[in-house]
């Protein structure tokens, strides 16, 4: 019998489904994408980040310029973690801490109008206002309606043309300047009290939104989002439940739990009665979906509290984990938990990719595969939750923090390979030269290195070592800001990652709580992070170098119809202040890639990605889908990042890149506004 940290499978699951695919419906036909077209913010349902455009060729690459710049600092936009759609002629997009909602000119960049919601103290607090992400969008009886979340948890439907909220969408909000009609108030379908204009109170807990809904057929499906975990000194918040309503009237449809309550699959995996004030679980990145099934992806947040979990014992079903779901109805179709009472910040960080591959001797295969902060590429089937390869429980080693009691097993992925660095030892620290090596040895020696899943420790531990070596880390591995991207013509899955360790270290919850004000929950926790941000970081080298071996980042090829990785190439070019240093002169030290996460996007004729030369000059590269090699290269506007997008409008292929407030638009000369409009 399989454990629940392993795949489950509701009974019954899509009879006749392995035999044939349920036709889409007239809902999904009506939403059908134009290959040309970016309809959500990874480009498609299946978030492939794929253009079929073919107009920018690695013969043009060098050609293309500046088609326009839209600047969202008067929204005060910063992050730049939006990815446009475009869709029916119009780019749309979310911006700053308020998430104004953007309609603009694909051609020109001129802004054609923009939403704000009213402010809120509950929207206010939230510690992901501008990371939105993007929106969600549907044709609702031949109109097109903009859908976003907001940073209060509020779900808005906006014509797609004028901007304004949707006639018969929703209720009527009991605060001052919303409008009648167009919003729902999510905290009133979570089943917590709250104050309309307040929110929960923080001693309840907090949810907010940091990516767009998405809509599957006839329903739209919200995540949300938590306090950070590493921000955390109190046990108590909400769960992050996953939400549906109708497209078209914005009536509540369904809420699927995701901390189990009594009753309900995976409930005994919260022992000593911690589902009743544990949350947090929850789905901050975005979710893909296979409208034909009428399913959608869920990618879950880890629970309450990162790097302790004493006051939750059990698996915690189903924080770290991947969840399908019927979109119409809410029901578990399956799931697979990646990390049973996960500590580590190993929460999954990005939206989960769907192709159709052709496997050797099993054929035609649906599929999903989810990249994640371990370096690993967890794949199924995406109808049945059946692992692609296996995935084996192993022996990990044991907390010696007191009162953590973690899973003596964890999920190890058997095939693809792991695309990144995975816990470190003395092999993996940087020896360019033998002084080089003997100095990180040396650095390192406050620190408890260990494998994969390497626990923290705490302040007054009887090692006498500072902190533990994660690595990869919370930032490690793939990550928020480089989303994975594909190729469904050929089944190709390329990943973004770079080197990057958290050391961890935990100090009392009466510490902690001084470092981290506003936080959630009333009670303490016996221990949580020591330090503010993510958490504190690995020693450096005392040469200025990463302490650890290059490729410092790296773009790595998996055909996944194989499992096998095609290739690996560093991303960027070596920086100089690694180049050019002292201790490692006159040592050939190859291209140590530079560090960065990087965007990309898929066209017909290669892949894209921005990154930096070694001088710290942006740049946009061309490379050979097949082999990694480097086809073409310009300098860019400016450093991109988050996401790419590529589409087609007026005949032309655009390539957006998401600079900090600014969309950039390149495009060949051929693009170019000849008067008027552009700025």
């Amino acid at each position: 019998m399989r454990s629940l940290s392993t795949y489950s499978i509701t009974r019954g699951l899509f009879r006749g489904l392995v035999a044939g695919v349920v036709s889409l419906s007239v809902a999904a036909a009506a939403n059908a994408q134009n290959p040309e077209e970016w309809f959500t913010l990874g480009g498609d349902f299946a978030h492939t980040r794929y253009t079929p455009a073919d107009e920018i060729t690695a013969e043009n690459f060098t050609d293309l310029e500046v088609a326009w710049e839209w600047d969202g600092a008067s929204f005060r936009a910063m992050s730049g973690r939006s990815t446009p759609s475009l869709i029916d002629g119009k780019l749309f997009t979310v911006a700053g801490n308020k998430r104004h909602v953007i309609a603009i000119d694909p051609k020109t960049g001129e802004t054609l109008w923009s939403y704000r919601e009213p402010d809120t103290p509950r929207a206010e607090y939230s510690m992901r206002a501008d990371y939105g992400k993007g929106v969600g969008y549907a044709r609702i009886d031949g109109r097109g309606v903009v859908y976003i979340v907001s940073p209060g948890f509020f779900l808005t439907a906006l014509d797609a043309n004028t901007g304004v909220p949707l006639e018969g969408f929703g209720k009527k909000v009991p605060i001052e300047g919303f409008p009648e009609t167009g919003v729902v108030d999510l905290l009133a379908d979570l089943g917590h009290e709250y104050d309309p204009y307040e929110g929960l109170p923080l001693e309840t807990g907090y949810i907010t939104s940091s990516s767009p809904p998405i809509v599957v057929n006839d329903t739209v499906v919200v995540g949300n989002s938590a306090e950070q975990g590493y921000h955390q000194s109190r046990i108590e918040n909400v769960p992050g439940d996953i939400l549906g309503y109708d497209a078209r009237t914005g009536a509540f449809k369904w809420k699927f739990n995701v901390i189990p309550k009594p009753g309900e699959f995976g409930h005994e995996t919260w022992e000593n009665d911690a589902w009743e004030w544990t949350g947090d679980v929850s789905s901050w990145a975005p979710l893909s979906a296979d409208p034909a099934n009428d399913l959608v992806y869920i990618p879950t947040n880890s629970a309450t509290i990162d790097y302790y979990g004493g006051f939750r014992p059990g698996d915690n079903l189903y924080g770290a984990a991947l969840i399908a779901l019927d979109a119409s109805t809410g029901e578990r179709k399956w799931h697979f938990q990646m990390v049973k009472h996960e500590i580590w910040n190993f929460d999954n960080p990005t939206a989960p990719v769907l192709l159709d591959l052709d496997m050797p001797g099993r054929g035609k295969v649906p599929a999903i595969a989810q990249v994640t902060k371990q370096a690993w590429v967890y794949a199924f089937n995406r109808i049945t939750g059946e692992p692609l390869w296996p995935i084996v429980d192993k022996p990990v080693p044991p907390s010696i923090v007191p009162g953590e009691v973690l899973s003596p097993t964890q999920p190890h992925v058997t095939k693809p390979a792991p695309f990144d660095m995975q816990g470190i030892t003395e092999d993996d620290l940087a020896d360019f030269t033998p002084e080089i090596r003997r100095q990180a040895i040396e650095a390192m020696k406050d620190y408890q290195m260990g494998p994969l899943f390497n626990p923290p420790i705490h302040a007054g531990n009887s090692t006498g070592k500072y902190a533990a070596m994660n690595c990869p880390g919370g930032s490690g591995g793939a990550n928020i800001n480089a989303p994975a991207v594909a190729d469904p013509e050929t089944g190709k899955l390329y990943i973004s990652s770079h080197k990057a360790c958290f050391a961890l270290r935990l100090i009392t919850g009466e510490e902690a709580d001084l470092l981290y004000p506003n936080t959630t929950g009333s009670t303490l926790s016996e221990w949580a992070n020591a330090g503010p941000g993510a958490t504190a970081r690995p020693p450096r080298h005392p040469a200025g170098i990463p302490i650890w071996k290059p490729p410092y980042s790296r773009i790595t090829a998996i055909d996944m119809n194989t499992g096998d990785h095609s290739w690996m190439i560093p991303t960027g070019e070596t920086p100089n202040r690694i180049k050019n240093n002292p201790a490692l002169k006159g040592v050939d030290i190859g291209n140590t890639g530079t560090g960065a996460l990087v965007p990309m996007v898929v066209t017909k004729n290669m892949l894209v990605y921005s990154d930096q030369a070694s001088d710290g000059t942006p740049m946009l590269y061309s490379i050979d889908k097949d082999t990694g090699e480097i086809m073409a290269q310009i300098e860019a506007p400016a450093r991109s990042g988050y996401g790419m997008s590529s589409w087609v409008h007026d005949g032309h292929q655009y390539i957006i890149l998401q600079t900090g407030s600014k969309l950039t638009a390149m495009a060949l000369p051929e693009a170019r506004v000849e008067s008027g409009g552009g700025h």
